[in-house]
């Protein structure tokens, strides 16, 4: 049976293991389409152009996938498919109009719901207990193509963006896996998105991760979680006076009467109690400006704080 031809537009993790499961099962990736590799981002995540050069696949890294160049060099290739995984442009009608079969996204969220970028973050910034993966057609719209498979990931509690990002990578590759081949029969699902249920959300810069002491504790304690390593963290205060929040979980059934942002206690070998507009958080890593990363009660003994001052 003569293979599949892919177009893969990947990036990070998300983007390489889907790049991997697809070279692993023999499938023909004529051309991979990524962003270069930034320094600034860390190096946490793995690379897709490193895959592309060791598999020895041609490799685009354009500033825009929709270039006349792109757009030709993939004509010229002819493929069956084309799949987006974690990059992070918009793809055009000239190159969704060029697979024979399908343009398909695989996407960090239960689609309609969180469509857009940052999606992984934004559910825990906004407290939510279950999102998902999505594989979908595309369309010029972002992320409001028919819906080939979704597959559901409850969120815990004590859930990171690292820690939902690596079960998301292994549960949306295994989704892409069991789906893809249905598409290529012409007999999988392809089921129209309810736009009025859509929810779209913005990217996410590092001064999105400021906090305010008069949100509820549980708030303030998604925001953490949310932006904590390997993403640039929660933060209060500017310039010399900035704080920023690694870790912190919220005290159950405590409450105050003091101003948000109050010290109500140093814990040793715990870290801090601050108090929010309700509630009340346990922070337990901190950095100031300009220093290191450290535990809470460590910085706050250090700088000779007390009970009662308002950070």
């Amino acid at each position: 049976m003569t293979r599949a031809r892919w177009a893969v537009f990947a990036y990070h993790t998300f983007g390489a293991r889907a790049l991997d499961a697809l070279l692993a099962r023999d499938e023909a990736v004529v051309a991979v389409v990524t962003h270069p590799d930034d320094p600034a981002e860390g190096d946490w995540f793995e690379s897709v152009a490193e895959i592309a050069r060791i598999r020895q696949i041609p490799c685009l890294a354009p500033a825009s996938p929709n270039v006349s160049g792109v757009v030709e060099t993939l004509r010229d290739l002819a493929p069956d498919l084309i799949l987006s995984v974690w990059y992070r442009r918009l793809l055009g009608p000239e190159l969704l109009a060029l697979p024979r079969v399908a343009a398909l996204n695989l996407h960090g969220s239960l689609l309609p719901a969180y469509r857009g970028r940052a999606p992984l973050n934004w559910v825990l910034v906004n407290g939510e207990r279950r999102t998902g993966v999505t594989l979908h057609h595309m369309t010029v719209a972002a992320d409001a193509g028919d819906i080939v498979a979704q597959q559901p990931i409850d969120i815990e509690p004590d859930d990171t963006a690292f820690t939902l990002y690596k079960r998301m990578v292994k549960v949306g590759v295994d989704l892409l896996l069991e789906s893809y081949p249905a598409v290529l029969a012409g007999t999988a699902p392809r089921v129209p998105q309810d736009h009025a249920r859509a929810m779209v959300v913005p990217r996410r810069r590092p001064e999105d991760g400021r906090i305010d002491w008069a949100w509820p504790a549980t708030r303030i304690s998604d925001m953490i979680r949310a932006v904590t390593h390997p993403y640039p963290g929660a933060f209060v205060g500017d310039g010399p006076a900035r704080l920023r929040l690694w870790a912190a979980s919220t005290v159950q059934h405590a409450s105050s009467g003091a101003a948000p942002g109050t010290l109500l206690a140093i814990v040793p070998s715990r870290g801090i109690t601050v108090t929010a507009g309700t509630g009340v958080l346990l922070i337990t890593r901190v950095q100031s400006a300009g220093g290191v990363e450290e535990p809470a009660d460590t910085w706050a003994a250090r700088r000779g704080l007390r009970p009662g001052l308002r950070l």
